[in-house]
């Protein structure tokens, strides 16, 4: 916690030891190391905290573990930096900022990474390194935005809007990337769907597609809408809410695995294409949505790992029936 309230730290401290490690049953707290460094502490240890962080990290890395850190907020720490700069009396930068912002940003995001550690042969450790930047009023334009964006290969973009919606968690889709997608493609095309990539690329174009007609709709209304561009929204929303949209209450939708997200999507595009190739056969298209049919689709993400073979096969089952009775009305 660099600079942020002390409540908020105060209620980490709380919840955390009540919560359990669900490998191995333990309080999540003996797994966890917080610093905490609230805004009404000074100012010289903002600015160290993030160090001593990413230090105790390396530690553990060193020692063959996979390590997470979760720098909450980097904004406060810039801001930390910016008062010392000021204080020194240095050159100052944009907005205030020192002109070395892009530097120390740098240094603290290249101690991430896997290594080989000494030792034992064949021990790794690895540190995930998390940045949470909070600008002011959400302007991703301001020097540390930008700065952290050049540094970083990830970025998940939050959604206030999508937060007023209860919509978690809520990462805005059309803002968010990876730059690791290119890399990771031919291991996921292997090891979980052949189909990984094109499906991610197909999900996004509809994602990208009903922003779009929003626009519209908000103009004209969902009925003016021809059949296809209805296809297209009603897709977008399996999307959103079926497949993007999770319950960490719900153990079952706390963590779906890879297999599963992709067999997921894998249904729902499904829907789609039947849904386009009996856009002129009105019978089809009602039984296209019956309400059993879409409560399945809706609730798959609530099925076990261990029963969803056969959920996914029944579903798609029925889409094939479905693909059937369309050749044969052809």
């Amino acid at each position: 916690g660099c600079g942020e309230r002390g409540n908020e730290m105060t209620d980490v401290l709380q919840e955390f030891p009540q919560l359990s490690d669900p490998r191995t049953g333990l309080p999540l707290m003996k797994r966890t190391v917080l610093i905490a460094n609230t805004s009404d502490m000074p100012v010289a240890a903002r600015e160290a905290s993030i160090y001593t962080g990413i230090t105790i990290a390396e530690y553990f890395r060193d020692m063959g573990y996979r390590v997470a850190v979760i720098a909450d907020s980097t904004s406060r720490w810039a801001e930390a930096l910016r008062e010392m700069s000021g204080r020194l009396e240095e050159m100052p930068g944009e907005e205030g900022y020192p002109a070395y912002l892009s530097t120390r940003l740098a240094e603290y995001y290249e101690r991430a990474g896997s290594v080989v550690c000494l030792g034992r042969e064949g021990r790794q450790g690895a540190i995930t390194a998390i940045g949470a930047v909070s600008p002011p009023g959400g302007d991703t334009s301001e020097p540390v935005s930008q700065a952290t964006l050049r540094i970083v290969k990830v970025f998940w973009g939050l959604s206030a809007e999508l937060a007023y919606q209860r919509h978690f968690p809520a990462i805005d889709w059309l803002k968010s990337y990876s730059l690791y997608e290119d890399r990771l493609g031919d291991y996921f095309d292997i090891q979980v769907s052949p189909r990984w990539r094109s499906q991610v690329a197909e999900t996004r174009a509809l994602l990208q597609r009903e922003a779009e007609l929003n626009e519209i709709v908000r103009l004209v209304g969902f009925d003016a809408l021809g059949r296809k561009e209805q296809l297209i929204l009603e897709t977008a929303r399996m999307i959103r809410e079926d497949f993007l949209q999770q319950d960490a209450f719900r153990e079952v939708d706390r963590y779906t695995s890879p297999q599963k997200q992709a067999q997921m999507l894998q249904v729902i595009l499904s829907w789609y294409h039947h849904g386009l190739n009996c856009l002129q056969n009105r019978q089809l298209w009602q039984e296209l949505h019956q309400q059993e049919l879409l409560t399945a689709i809706a609730g798959m993400k609530y099925q076990p790992e261990d029963q969803w073979e056969d959920v996914v096969t029944t579903l798609l089952h029925q889409l094939d029936t479905l693909s059937q009775e369309e050749e044969e009305g052809l």
